[in-house]
């Protein structure tokens, strides 16, 4: 009988273990779209991110230390790809501890990589929130830009940081299961 009750907890261990890994994958891509893709702020004719501001599609301009609030965008910059790179070095620990540690050792510094991603996507977002009016405006476009709304990359960096901090935590409660 203690083979029977063994391969149920097994089994719902190795799913547990495959939600994790899906999302944490899941995770990362949500960090690597919203860091990459142009719109963290959208209109009709324009679309910006935390790299560069695109009227009609066609025309760019790159966000530069001309730019009076450059200060601001290079920590959301910086906090977004120290988040992703967070993220993914997480999930390289996650497997190496999955097969070297012993159990209750295992997973500690995974969650501790991810809950700090999960802090600097929600450094990223949150300055993003507290300066998007004058960054838009310190780009010196058409008052258009400032009456955009913000975009689906912007959406999905607070969607990343709910998933990392699920995932952060979710590590901490694997850590105590066999």
């Amino acid at each position: 009988t203690a083979l029977s009750h063994a391969k149920p907890s097994r089994a719902s261990m190795l799913i547990l273990l495959a939600f994790i890994i899906v999302f944490h994958i899941t995770s990362a891509a949500l960090l690597f779209i919203s860091t990459i893709d142009n719109a963290w702020w959208v209109g009709k004719y324009f679309s910006t991110d935390v790299w560069t501001v695109c009227i009609n599609i066609t025309n760019c301009t790159v966000i530069d230390e001309n730019n009076s609030e450059y200060q601001s965008v290079q920590a959301i910059q910086a906090t977004m790809i120290l988040s992703t790179i967070l993220c993914c070095v997480a999930f390289l620990v996650f497997i190496l501890q999955l097969f070297r540690l012993k159990q209750g050792e295992r997973f500690v510094l995974t969650s501790t990589i991810q809950l700090l991603s999960c802090l600097c996507v929600m450094i990223a977002a949150s300055i993003y929130t507290n300066r998007h009016e004058d960054l838009h405006r310190s780009n010196g476009y058409n008052s258009e830009v400032l009456s955009g709304q913000y975009g689906y990359s912007f959406i999905l960096a607070w969607i990343a940081f709910a998933f990392t901090l699920i995932s952060g935590v979710m590590y901490l409660v694997l850590r105590k299961r066999k």
